[in-house]
């Protein structure tokens, strides 16, 4: 004959120490209570265990006018130990470049690709850049620049701004090899693609990197 004992959500398991939450059960901790591990309460909201868990929030922000209707600027921070690695992965599809040397590369108004701080980011001590694919249709000599000011706008000349040379490229082409930054952003700065070379008017059709960061 079948065991119909009732089994709730929440039981002690065989009569011992070990408490289990079955199935669909819920541990609902009331106003006032506290879980506590070893003795020690746990003080976190829900909200600020959520925030733990879901590293979505460790990213910087792409200006909205770099980004056409296929350009991705996404970014990631994260921190292991003592280190914080930050990745940002850029496509240009449907970004633009113009003729002028130097002109900022992006689609329409204010154009930088993210800002460094030292809260987020850390202090950077190294960075590279990975070209993923090949730029087309748009400048392909492309060169990375840091500035204090976050007004560069597509179509601008980043020489109008405070601004530090990243790195001078050459035309770009799809390969594993990582090139270093000469220079790296420091505190605060915000960081554009700009043309470096003179060329024609295009809309990037293709072109991808990977921009990393290492910070403690």
């Amino acid at each position: 004959m079948a065991d119909l004992t009732y089994q709730p959500k929440a039981y002690r398991k065989d009569g011992g120490d070990t408490s289990v939450i079955a199935s669909g059960g819920v541990l609902d901790i009331e106003s006032g209570g506290a879980f506590k591990l070893a003795g020690t309460a746990i003080s976190a909201t829900a909200a600020e265990l959520n925030a733990a868990c879901d590293l979505s929030a460790q990213k910087m922000t792409c200006a909205s006018g770099f980004k056409g209707t296929g350009t991705i600027c996404e970014s990631s921070v994260v921190k292991q130990g003592g280190i914080i690695k930050t990745e940002i992965l850029i496509d240009l599809t449907d970004a633009k470049s113009m003729t002028t040397d130097l002109d900022i590369i992006g689609h329409t108004g204010v154009s930088y690709i993210g800002q460094i701080t030292e809260a987020l980011n850390g202090t950077l001590l190294f960075g590279q850049v990975t070209c993923l694919e090949t730029p087309a249709t748009g400048v392909t000599t492309i060169d990375f620049y840091s500035a204090t000011e976050d007004t560069g706008a597509f179509d601008a000349g980043v020489s109008s701004l405070d601004e530090v040379v990243m790195l001078t490229g050459s035309a770009w082409t799809a390969a594993v090899t990582h090139v270093m930054f000469t220079n790296l952003p420091a505190a605060n700065k915000y960081m554009y693609l700009a043309s470096g070379a003179a060329g024609t008017t295009g809309t990037y059709s293709a072109g991808r990197f990977l921009l990393e960061f290492w910070g403690v």
